[in-house]
């Protein structure tokens, strides 16, 4: 036998081996604790998500999921090590509507959101609000709006960072009630719920889970639900719509896996967490956070896959309108 032939028949039976095994490793799988990469600090909306997901997803995988928090660039750093993660199943990241605005708002996004991650399964929907520090001279959102008006060269608000949902929305927001107000852009809804309690800015778009707790315990001034259905955490708490304002913001998120893994281990990782998400108690619990379960129809690869583009048209239209771009 040739050179040229050994090689080839090692090759093809180097192929055929990895065929063999691959079903049998994704059968197996996981063998190993799982990661699930966060795309934002500690103490934020996709935050408290992901550790009530994750730690009831442990127990159905019967694998640890360790949750590990890489926040920047509006959740792309995060993302970002996960598109050049192993295509194995054991890194997959907590992706929102904060990955398809980045396809946008950024010249050059770090990947792209359509080409190289695998969509997995969509998780849950979480309403924005708009809270402000505790003594801000004006109580509900026409009086809000008075202030913002007349003060605007002076106040600020703050976001989880530039690119986050609250980012934009907030930008979105501030155009829709027509003022310009400088941003403080901090590494994630966490640090900077910190500092508006600590009254360091004036007011913050944010995530309902970053925004019942400090509401519930009276350390920050509630305004109104950026949404058209109030919030059954906060059944006090006007909407935008209620208040003379047809404005509303809210952020999907889902789980996505590298490109390249096998479509078993896909499937794997999709059926668990569909059983996690719809546990009684799970649900529960981020009700109480204000963030809702996706229906059933919503909770298909196929669902996830097909809104991608079109979310990233859909986000792409008011950022190119109100000329909002990063290099």
């Amino acid at each position: 036998m040739t050179l040229r032939r050994k090689l080839a028949a090692a090759l093809a039976f180097s192929l055929a081996l990895a065929a063999t095994m691959q079903p049998a490793a994704a059968q197996d799988y996981p063998t190993r604790p799982v990661t699930m990469v966060v795309p934002f600090p500690p103490g934020g909306g996709t935050d408290v998500l992901g550790r009530i997901v994750g730690k009831r997803l442990s127990e159905v995988l019967g694998q640890q999921v360790v949750i590990e928090n890489v926040g920047g660039a509006g959740g792309m750093i995060g993302s970002n090590r996960v598109v050049h993660a192993p295509p194995d199943g054991y890194q997959f990241v907590l992706g929102s509507r904060a990955d398809a605005i980045n396809q946008t708002l950024y010249k050059h996004p770090l990947y792209n959101l359509q080409t190289d991650l695998v969509p997995v399964i969509l998780v849950a929907d979480q309403p924005m609000i708009l809270i402000a520090r505790k003594g801000l001279p004006a109580d509900g959102l026409q009086q809000f709006i008075a202030y913002v008006k007349k003060n605007q060269a002076t106040v600020h608000s703050g976001s989880a960072g530039i690119g986050s949902t609250g980012y934009v929305d907030c930008a979105l927001f501030n155009q829709a009630i027509g003022v310009k107000v400088q941003d403080i852009p901090y590494r994630g809804g966490g640090p900077a719920l910190v500092d508006l309690i600590g009254q360091q800015f004036d007011y913050f778009c944010t995530l309902s889970p970053t925004a019942v707790p400090p509401v519930k315990a009276g350390l920050v001034k509630p305004i109104a639900m950026l949404s058209r259905k109030r919030l059954p955490s906060l059944p006090d708490l006007p909407t935008t719509f209620e208040q003379g304002l047809n404005f509303e913001a809210s952020t999907w998120f889902g789980f996505f896996l590298p490109k390249g893994t096998p479509a078993a281990i896909v499937k794997k990782l999709h059926d668990a967490t569909a059983t996690a998400i719809n546990t009684p108690a799970v649900q529960e619990q981020l009700a109480a956070t204000g963030t809702f379960v996706v229906p059933p129809e919503h909770q298909t690869t196929a669902y996830l896959q097909s809104i991608i583009g079109p979310e990233i048209e859909k986000n792409g239209a008011p950022l190119k309108a109100a000329g909002m771009s990063i290099e």
